[in-house]
C-alpha cells in the first residue's frame, strides 16, 4: 500500500491530466482507430490466422498508439497521459481484476463425473446457468459451467451451437436481474437505481427471451443429437460418481461478489491518490481484495484440480491484451456519445427524443444496444442513462419504460457479438482452447443477427 501512495503522490505531475475528454471538441474521425480495432477482431483471425495468433496484442497496442501519438501532438502529452491514467485507474485495471478472481475461482472448481450432453441435460445447464448469472454475475456462472458443458459435450461431432446459446443465455440475457449480474446494472445501482428494480421491471423480458432461447435451443440440440447418430467413444471415462472437486472455491466466489457489493454501497469520502487520479477508499480496498482473493484462490485449490480441469491462463492473456485496446480506442467514440446534441453524433441524441421532447422507449433499447454490442455495455449504459434524464428517481417511476429499455438493451445485446460482453470473448477462447471450432466474429453475428435480432423484434412491440 505504501508503495501505491509512493507511486500516485511521485507521478501525480506526469500522469495529470483532463481525465474528462470533451467530446464537442472532436470530430467523427477520431473513431477509425477503434473501427480499425473491431476490425482486427473481426477479420485477422480470418485473413492471416498465423500471424494473428502471435501478435494480437501488437496488433491492439499499434490501434492504441494510432489513437494516442495524434491526441499527444494535437492536445499535448500531459492530457494524453492523462487519459491514459484515468482509464487504466478508473475502468481497466478494476475490470481486469474483477475478470481475473472470477477466472481464478471459478477455474478451480471441477465437476466430477461424466454428463452426458443430451439435449435435456444441456438445456438444463443453460437453464442453470441463466439463473445463477444474475447472483454471480455473467463471468462468474460462465466461467464456472463452460468446462463441465464442454466435458459433457466432447463426444458430440455438432457443439457450435451449443456455445453459441450458451453465450446467449448465460454469458449475457441471464444477468439481466440484479445489479449482480451485469456491470451496467451496477453502474446503475451506484447512480441511485433499487437493487431489486430491474427484477420487478424487465423480469416479463427476461423470462421471454430466456424461455424462447431455451426452446429454440432445445430443438436445434435434439436436431442434432438425432442426426449424428451412434457417436464414437466419450473421452471423459465414467470412473467415478458426479460431485465437486475444490468446492471451496465457493468461498472466494462468495468473497468476489461481497466486495462488489460493498464498493457500491460503503462511501467513506476518502480518496487514494493513484497515477494522478483521486480512487475512492472502497474502490481501493475492493481491488485490493479481489487480487487476495485470486491468490487465495491459487493456495486452497487442492492439487490436481486445475489440472483436471485443463486450466490455463491464455484466455485471460488474450482477453486482457484485447480490451485494453478496445478500452483505449473507445474513449473518443463514448465522449462523442457523452456530447449529445453538441458532439459528432449528435444524431444518435436526436433518434431517442420524440417530437414532444419526450424519450423513445423502443429507440433507447434498440440505439443503447447496438452500441453495446460494440462498445463497452457499462459506460454505453451511463451516457443513455444520462441522456434520459440522469434521475434515478424520475428513471424509475414516471419513465420506467424508458430506464427498463435502456437496462435490456444494455444487457441483452451485449450477446450481439463476441466484445459485446466480457464473458463472451472468454468463452470463445476456452472453446478454442479445448478443440471446439467456435464461428468467425462475422459469422457469430449471424447466429445472432437470425436468433436474437427477430426475438428482440418481438419484445420491442409487446414492451418497448
Amino acid at each position: 500500500m505504501r508503495a501505491g501512495w509512493a507511486l500516485g503522490l511521485g507521478l501525480a505531475p506526469m500522469w495529470a491530466g483532463a481525465a474528462e475528454l470533451d467530446g464537442a471538441s472532436l470530430g467523427a474521425w477520431w473513431g477509425v482507430p477503434f473501427a480499425g480495432m473491431l476490425l482486427s477482431i473481426a477479420l485477422m483471425p480470418l485473413l492471416v490466422p498465423f500471424f494473428w495468433h502471435h501478435h494480437f496484442g501488437k496488433v491492439a497496442a499499434g490501434w492504441s498508439l494510432a489513437f494516442l501519438l495524434p491526441f499527444a501532438v494535437l492536445q499535448g502529452p500531459g492530457v494524453a497521459v492523462g487519459l491514459v491514467s484515468h482509464t487504466l485507474v478508473a475502468e481497466y485495471l478494476p475490470f481486469i481484476i474483477l475478470l481475473t478472481a472470477l477466472f481464478t475461482a471459478a477455474g478451480g472448481i471441477y465437476v466430477r463425473g461424466n454428463l452426458h450432453g443430451s439435449p435435456l441435460l444441456n438445456t438444463g445447464l443453460l437453464a442453470g446457468g441463466a439463473a445463477l448469472a444474475s447472483l454471480m454475475g455473467t463471468t462468474g456462472a460462465s466461467m464456472l459451467l463452460i468446462r463441465p458443458l464442454i466435458r459433457a459435450n466432447d463426444n458430440r461431432r455438432h457443439v457450435t451451437h451449443v456455445m453459441v446459446f450458451f453465450i446467449f443465455i448465460v454469458s449475457n440475457a441471464g444477468g439481466s436481474l440484479t445489479p449482480l449480474g451485469d456491470p451496467p446494472l451496477f453502474l446503475g445501482f451506484l447512480k441511485g437505481v433499487e437493487f431489486t428494480w430491474t427484477i420487478r421491471h424487465i423480469f416479463p423480458e427476461t423470462l421471454f427471451l430466456v424461455g424462447a432461447l431455451l426452446t429454440l435451443f432445445f430443438v436445434v440440440d435434439s436436431y442434432w443429437y438425432r442426426k449424428e447418430g451412434v457417436t464414437p467413444a466419450d473421452p471423459t471415462p465414467d470412473d467415478h460418481r458426479f460431485g465437486l472437486d475444490g468446492a471451496i472455491n465457493f468461498l472466494p466466489l462468495a468473497g468476489v461478489v461481497g466486495l462488489v457489493l460493498m464498493s457500491g454501497t460503503w462511501k467513506p469520502g476518502i480518496t487514494v491518490p493513484l497515477l494522478g487520479q483521486e480512487v475512492g477508499l472502497e474502490q481501493v480496498l475492493r481491488d485490493l481484495g479481489l487480487v487476495a482473493l485470486t491468490f487465495l484462490s491459487l493456495a486452497i485449490t487442492p492439487k490436481g484440480v486445475r489440472e483436471a480441469n485443463q486450466f490455463s491462463w491464455g484466455p485471460m492473456q488474450e482477453v486482457g491484451k484485447l480490451f485494453i485496446g478496445i478500452f483505449l480506442t473507445m474513449v473518443p467514440v463514448l465522449a462523442m456519445l457523452k456530447a449529445g446534441e453538441a458532439g459528432a453524433f449528435a444524431a444518435v441524441t436526436r433518434a431517442v427524443t420524440g417530437p414532444d421532447g419526450q424519450p423513445l422507449p423502443w429507440a433507447y433499447f434498440w440505439i443503447s444496444g447496438a452500441l453495446s454490442s460494440f462498445l463497452d455495455n457499462a459506460p454505453t449504459y451511463l451516457v443513455f442513462f444520462n441522456l434520459a434524464g440522469g434521475d434515478p428517481q424520475v428513471l424509475m417511476t414516471t419513465l420506467a419504460t424508458t430506464l427498463a429499455a435502456i437496462s435490456a438493451g444494455s444487457v441483452f445485446m451485449g450477446a450481439n457479438t463476441y466484445i459485446g460482453n466480457a464473458p463472451n470473448f472468454m468463452v470463445k477462447a476456452i472453446a478454442e482452447e479445448r478443440g471446439v471450432r467456435m464461428p468467425s466474429f462475422f459469422g457469430y453475428m449471424l447466429w445472432s443477427g437470425g436468433i436474437l435480432i427477430p426475438l428482440f423484434l418481438v419484445m420491442t412491440w409487446i414492451w418497448f
